[in-house]
């Protein structure tokens, strides 16, 4: 159960999540998203999407920068 990746991988959360029908899987599941810092991912994710968001912005709003020699 245990497969590492760079990110927050939402379609395989949600496919354990439904996979665990009874109190045995949930508690795996609860383990592997623990061993894998499922929450610190996500945050990370969220984050640079935030990052992402507010770099296109400014640079729509500033335009393309020219520099004076």
């Amino acid at each position: 159960m245990s497969k590492q990746d760079a990110g927050y991988d939402y379609t395989r959360y949600r496919k354990l999540l439904a996979e665990a029908v009874d109190e045995k899987r949930r508690l795996e599941l609860i383990d592997l998203m623990i061993r894998e810092k499922a929450r610190d991912r996500l945050q990370e994710q969220r984050m640079s999407d935030r990052v992402a968001m507010t770099t296109a912005t400014v640079s729509r709003i500033l335009g393309p920068v020219t520099r004076s020699v």
